[in-house]
């Protein structure tokens, strides 16, 4: 088993084709004056599509990626895709982080400076982590299964690969399915895993709701759910007809991934564009396009049923310290009662944040930055 050096390396012919189908996309109906209320809004699809072929800067986009050491370990037979950062920490204080879906390693760009390097932002050189920022199975320049893999086999390799690079202990972090494969090391892995930190709770509790409070919030959820889950119900049952109808279609991808992220951030105070940078969300659907990814990204929700699903069974509870941070925009996904987490987790620690939606690296790069250095101060390594 060996570490490979890896670079970023798209084709100019493999981009053109890209943009090619981008302008001559036939564009369809939409309903006036619809906006966002029945998928992405056509509008701001039009703008950032125009923004991709006549704007969008694919060469610095492939040089900001190729920023940050990045390799390639091979896993039970499949190839992982990893940025691994050495900062201050000089191999101690080793983080894996984990994204989701539909989001990338890319998620965490801002983020990884601050977390690897804090003497140059300000802070403390002892906060310093080394960082390890894998793409999921199937997911971005990590290889593709053969079939659907889900979040705890991927657990199990992060878990390996993390030994791999000579990290014997090590903290977790994760939202999103990063949430659920951190949680699996948690509860799995705890003999190497010291602390685990989320920003979405994935494990349920055996039992069902105890409380009011826990019953109005699977009320919640499941309303949540009927609104603005369709594309669950269709990845977790039926991802190959998504496969079928978005390979080849680079805006149907981008339309899909841009809705989610529309969906799920925090607009209360400031407006989709505000979030995100065009070049933002363009990037993070290039990793998805220009890889085939889109596709065996959604058999991961497949995957979730296949290997049992997230209910714990009688008795058992993550009992690795986990740290909890709770982002108030998150409109789908949102925070169960903390008695609801603390029958799953051995819960330390619960920061009830400002601001922020499901994408917190993305959207409050600052905030997830402070509560993870505060986090890690409480958990020996």
């Amino acid at each position: 088993m060996t570490v490979q050096p890896f670079a970023v390396d798209w084709s100019e012919a493999a981009v053109a084709d890209v943009l090619r189908r981008v302008r001559e996309y036939p564009w369809p109906p939409a309903p006036e004056g619809g906006g966002w209320s029945y998928g992405c809004d056509g509008s701001f699809l039009r703008d950032l599509c125009g923004y991709w072929t006549d704007g969008y800067d694919w060469r610095a986009a492939q040089a900001e990626l190729n920023r940050w050491p990045q390799f390639t370990a091979e896993i039970e037979g499949l190839p992982l895709h990893l940025v691994h950062v050495v900062g201050e920490a000089g191999g101690r204080r080793p983080l894996l982080v984990t994204h989701g879906w539909p989001g990338s390693h890319y998620e965490f760009w801002a983020a990884i400076e601050p977390l690897a390097y804090p003497g140059r932002h300000g802070g403390d050189p002892a906060d310093a982590f080394d960082l390890v920022i894998p793409s999921l199975p199937g997911f971005g320049f990590s290889g593709k299964p053969s079939r659907p893999l889900g979040q705890r086999v991927t657990a199990r390799m992060f878990d390996a690969l993390m030994r791999m690079l000579g990290y014997d202990r090590y903290l977790a972090q994760g939202g999103d399915w990063g949430g659920l494969v951190t949680s699996y090391l948690g509860l799995y892995h705890g003999q190497r895993v010291r602390g685990i930190h989320l920003n979405m709770i994935g494990l349920r509790p055996a039992g069902g709701p105890k409380t009011q409070a826990e019953i109005d919030w699977i009320t919640r959820t499941q309303a949540a759910m009927g609104q603005l889950g369709a594309y669950f119900q269709l990845q977790a049952s039926k991802p190959q007809s998504l496969a079928w109808m978005a390979a080849g279609n680079p805006v149907g991808q981008a339309a899909w991934i841009a809705e989610r992220f529309h969906d799920w951030s925090d607009l209360r105070t400031r407006p989709f564009e505000a979030v995100y940078s065009r070049d933002q969300l363009l990037t993070n659907v290039m990793l998805y396009v220009m890889t085939g990814s889109f596709m065996t990204g959604a058999w991961y929700y497949r995957a979730l049923f296949e290997e049992g699903g997230i209910q714990l069974p009688d008795g058992a509870r993550c009992e690795t310290p986990t740290a909890f941070a709770n982002f108030p925009g998150e409109a789908l996904y949102q925070t169960p009662p903390r008695s609801w987490a603390e029958r799953a987790y051995n819960i330390v620690r619960w920061t009830d944040m400002p601001r922020g939606g499901h994408f917190a690296a993305m959207e409050e790069p600052g905030l997830f930055v402070d509560d993870v250095r505060a986090w890690a101060r409480e958990v020996p390594v």
